[in-house]
């Protein structure tokens, strides 16, 4: 065994943890990252998990990092390796001078082993024979004794991983016993083999975290939406989007509640996701604020109706987390690959906006900005988060409450002046007024038309009636720019180069910015918050000599839609493309910007 080589700073460390799929391994690793979080240090984990129900590699990738820098790291200081399938191409990426502790049960061939790393084995099988008698359980167990051997490798607080431990198992305290006894059972056994010390520091920091939260995207996307007075949701189950559906569920049966025991809102799962969105959009007709979640292929099924809501000016949401395509492609990899289908989804003249969260406090605003933009426009609007920042956990300030009002938009009152038009545009910003039923004004009862319509909501086939709409509807979209999320943008100095991203590359970015950036301030940096595009990207394309716009699909869809829809010179402007289903790293982004 070789002995490090290298001087580690303190609380800088990647681990790296490969487990067969389906061993409940991803109890362990959450009990790992929930401590370190606890412990106060900057940390991220990034779950890899293959879509079937048992036996293929999954891993878990922790980073902790004092400068708060939380890509995953392409050469982890720590391998826990528990999976003899994927062990040969796991060790080969630990870093020289690194450590590997992996299952002595495996028997893994001596002529894989490397020179340059240390080995620390857990002899599972023996361990545990004093643990439990039952097998189903010691399977399980298995991964709790990785978590002890750590513990004593990097000196962890046992006291904070029984702490973490009794919050995960709280409707499960027969398990705690036998859980914390693997623990100790692991962390002895490191004690007792006599383990080098770690030249990998990890100290506490007092209050860290404090006014944090550890917590993935989909959990603030339906927090977010119930702030935002969501009252409707309709869904049909697809990765990586149900866990927003279910936790809204939740959380509505905790705080949506009366007094007199009513619940004020409404939750169906739909027999397909056209059915959904068809039931959001009769939703957002009687006035509901109304939901469906979703994922790619969801996506394409929901497109006739994305049309209707569009064209009947209906109110709707759909939130989108994006994941690997085309077709099922790969059900829990990100990417960013819906950008170009969610732009004009359905057929004909269709545009719609769009919203990109970043960050666990985007998912949360956009919660109900997305409400008050399709009410505001009565359109569709599709919020696309992706699998990274959607199932992921992130470290994120506590979320802030906005105070600010719902908008409801152009709604029809009392003291209108007959006659009601539900589809005439009075002050030229291509958005009509609205009528709900029940609002105890008679004349403005209409039919509601996804075909041809006149201002007043009568049907005709009118040649310059139908271009006026669409015609109208365009500048809808153009009022719309003053409205949606500005991009948040950090200027260079010379103005040589412009860097362009949205959604979960800014975690990538934003340590490529503090690396890169620290003397040469070379390089811009806008991040896009919605499209349509404001006047503030414009600016940022034109102040610029070279535009590199970053993104996670195969096409460079943003980029595309960039040099359409904005009038400077597209010749500025060049595409950088990660789309291998993982999500984008500094060193890769590194890597594709030289």
């Amino acid at each position: 065994m070789a002995s490090a080589s290298q001087t580690h700073l303190v609380n800088e460390i990647d681990i790296h943890i490969g487990t067969p799929n389906g061993s409940g391994s991803q109890s362990s690793n959450t009990l790992l990252l929930k401590t370190l979080f606890r412990m106060g240090l900057p940390v991220s984990g990034k779950n890899f998990f293959p879509s079937n129900i048992a036996g293929l590699p999954t891993w878990f990738n922790i980073r902790v990092s004092q400068n708060h820098w939380l890509t995953q790291s392409p050469q982890p200081d720590i391998l826990i390796a528990m999976n003899k399938d994927s062990w040969v191409q796991d060790l080969k990426k630990v870093k020289t001078g690194g450590v590997v502790i992996f299952n002595e049960d495996l028997k893994l061939s001596t002529s894989e082993i490397r020179s340059d790393v240390q080995f620390y084995g857990l002899p599972c099988r023996q361990l545990l024979k004093e643990v439990t008698d039952s097998a189903k359980l010691k399977k399980l167990l298995t991964n709790m004794l990785y978590v002890g051997a750590l513990a004593q490798f990097l000196k962890l607080p046992l006291e904070i991983i029984q702490q973490v431990l009794q919050d995960q198992l709280a409707n499960k305290k027969p398990l705690l016993k036998a859980n914390l006894d693997a623990i100790d059972a692991g962390y002895k056994h490191f004690e007792s083999i006599g383990v080098l010390q770690s030249e990998y520091k990890i100290t506490p920091i007092l209050e860290g975290n404090k006014n944090k939260v550890l917590m993935d995207g989909n959990t603030a996307s339906a927090l977010g939406a119930l702030h935002g007075g969501c009252q409707f949701v309709s869904w049909y189950p697809i990765t990586p989007s149900s866990s927003i559906a279910e936790t809204f569920q939740k959380y509505c049966e905790q705080y949506r509640i009366q007094e007199d025991g009513k619940k004020n809102y409404a939750i169906l799962q739909a027999e397909d996701e056209l059915s959904a969105i068809s039931m959001v959009i009769g939703a957002g007709w009687n006035g509901a604020r109304a939901m469906t979640t979703t994922s790619g292929p969801g996506l394409s099924l929901m497109a006739e109706a994305a049309g209707l809501s569009y064209f009947a000016e209906v109110p709707a949401v759909i939130w989108d987390v994006q994941r690997a395509g085309p077709s099922t492609g790969l059900p829990t990899r990100t990417m960013q690959g819906d950008i170009s289908a969610a732009a004009h989804l359905s057929h004909g003249d269709t545009e719609h906006i769009l919203l990109l969260p970043a960050t666990l406090q985007e998912c949360f605003d956009f919660g109900q900005t997305c409400f008050d933009l399709a009410e505001r426009f009565q359109t569709l609007v599709i919020v696309l988060s992706d699998l990274d920042l959607g199932m992921n956990l992130w470290t994120s300030d506590n979320l802030k409450i906005s105070q600010t009002e719902y908008d409801r938009g152009k709604l029809a009152q009392k003291d209108f002046a007959p006659p009601f038009q539900r589809y005439a545009d009075l002050d030229n910003d291509g958005v009509p007024t609205r009528s709900l039923p029940g609002n105890g004004i008679p004349d403005t009862a209409y039919f509601t038309r996804g075909s041809g319509h006149d201002p007043s909501a009568l049907y005709t086939e009118s040649a310059d009636n139908h271009k006026g709409t669409l015609d109208r509807l365009k500048r809808k979209m153009e009022t719309a720019r003053k409205y949606v999320p500005k991009p948040t943008i950090v200027e260079s100095k010379n103005k040589s180069i412009g860097l362009i991203a949205y959604g979960s590359s800014d975690l990538a970015m934003t340590e490529f910015m503090q690396r890169e950036n620290c003397e040469s301030s070379q390089f811009g940096y806008l991040r896009l918050r919605a499209l349509p595009f404001t006047d503030e990207v414009e600016n940022f394309i034109e102040n610029y000599e070279h535009i590199i716009v970053i993104e996670q699909n195969r096409e460079g869809q943003m980029f595309k839609l960039l040099k359409s829809f904005t009038q400077s010179d597209s010749r500025k402007l060049s595409s950088v493309t990660h789309y291998d289903g993982h999500p984008l790293t500094y060193s890769i982004l590194k890597q594709k910007i030289e």
